[in-house]
């Protein structure tokens, strides 16, 4: 049963506790790299029959493997895609940046480009869960960044094929190639490249441990959008909240993962014991019922405040990945909200809406990243690069200035560079 604390009556190291993976991976991981590196191809097809028990003849998806999957796919189902597709591409547009050209000073320009990545890779999980929701997410914002070349990686079935529902949403989205691998294996291959894989400039998207901590060992090497951990959700609720929907919500991140972490924050102990008495009853409805009961039992809290403006600063101190305000009049806090991946506002906009449909990513910080770190965007997607220009005279005006720096910096040959040019006026 989940537990419920009084916040002026519990440690603070209680209230604000984050469940840790505790298996290390690393050497693992790390043999894995190195096996793909060294053997390609070889080593992707060993590791795709040992982990997923697939025996594949070739990574890639062809064409027609793209065409039958698609044609499989209830027509419905496919509609619903285009839709969440259409909202994710509206929203995201928002975001795309545009170069700069300053020219304010007399012949002096400066500017700066915006320029979007050559090819970049989306790890999608797979096996045996699907989700296609991921693939747009990921994908979408890349597309509009204008990435020439999307390449998606994803671990096949034991059939050795590919979820129906990931290859539509690949379609939809508009990914130019995919290859039926997983694991950390896949992020090797996205990293260095192989005979098939190309290597690409930045890999994004959720995975297991193996996969983190994949993406932690090839940063460098290529640009990552995140090292995710356990997924999570904060609601604040206040004492008008419908104990179901709450209770429903929690579980919805609940069921993801036994680490997964659902945190309930309200100034109600009314509304916390009807919560915990909810949570009961729906838990033992739900399919994943043994996943949930693990998450809530361990990492599962209802933090019980004298008020709800310290219920938004207990929800700022943890950060969450996905933060609720489950209240009357939401906005009226939105503005105290500092640190949160993503805010679902009122008390009819459940996460799961932000999961699928709604537009905004998915994809998002967690483990109290959201500090410092932000959701998956367009921005993850190009880079920048600034260009400077002066006239003869321009450079004159500024010349002894630069030499001044230089030479308190103790780097006279910088001072030399920007002297020069003046005798050569001389």
């Amino acid at each position: 049963m989940i537990r419920i604390l009084p916040y002026a009556q519990t440690k603070p190291e209680e209230v604000f506790a984050r469940v840790e993976p505790q298996v290390d991976v690393t050497a693992i991981v790390q043999d894995i790299i190195a096996a793909v590196r060294k053997e390609g191809d070889k080593a992707l097809l060993e590791y795709t029959q040992r982990f997923d028990r697939a025996q594949l003849q070739t990574i890639e998806v062809t064409a027609q493997e793209l065409e039958e999957a698609v044609t499989s796919v209830d027509p419905a189902f496919l509609q619903i895609l285009q839709r969440a597709a259409d909202n994710i591409r509206n929203f995201h547009k928002h975001q795309i940046r545009s170069s700069f050209l300053v020219n304010d000073t007399c012949g002096v320009v400066m500017g700066q480009k915006v320029i979007p990545m050559d090819r970049v890779g989306i790890y999608v999980p797979g096996g045996t869960a699907a989700y296609p929701s991921t693939v747009l997410m990921d994908s979408i914002p890349a597309k509009l960044a204008g990435c020439p070349e999307i390449v998606m990686v994803t671990p096949p079935g034991r059939d050795g094929k590919v979820a129906p529902a990931i290859l539509a949403a690949a379609k939809i989205a508009g990914i130019d190639r995919i290859f039926k691998v997983g694991g950390a294996q896949a992020v090797a291959a996205l990293a260095y490249g192989t005979e098939s894989v190309p290597r690409v400039d930045k890999i994004v998207g959720p995975g297991n441990a193996f996969v983190a901590e994949a993406k932690r060992q090839v940063f460098g090497k290529v640009a990552i959008d995140m090292i995710a951990g356990p997924s999570e959700i904060l609601i604040v609720a206040d004492a008008a909240a419908n104990p179901r929907f709450v209770a429903a919500d929690l579980l919805s991140q609940a069921e993801h993962d036994k680490l997964a972490s659902a945190v309930l924050v309200t100034d109600s102990m009314e509304l916390a014991q009807a919560v915990q008495g909810e949570l009961e009853v729906q838990l033992a409805r739900l399919e994943r019922k043994e996943i949930a009961r693990a998450s809530i039992d361990n990492n599962g809290k209802i933090i019980v405040a004298d008020t709800l403006d310290a219920a938004i600063d207990i929800a700022n101190a943890i950060a969450p990945e996905h933060l609720e305000l489950c209240v009357d009049n939401p906005f009226d806090y939105l503005d105290k909200i500092r640190h949160a991946g993503s805010v679902f506002m009122g008390k009819y906009c459940p996460e799961a809406l932000g999961d699928y449909l709604a537009g905004p990513n998915h994809t998002l910080p967690t483990s109290g990243t959201a500090r410092f770190s932000s959701p998956l965007s367009v921005d993850d997607f190009v880079k920048k690069t600034q260009y400077t220009y002066f006239t003869p005279e321009a450079m004159k005006q500024v010349a002894r200035d630069v030499d001044a720096f230089a030479r308190t910096e103790g780097l006279t040959a910088h001072a030399r560079s920007a002297m020069i040019r003046l005798e050569e006026e001389e």
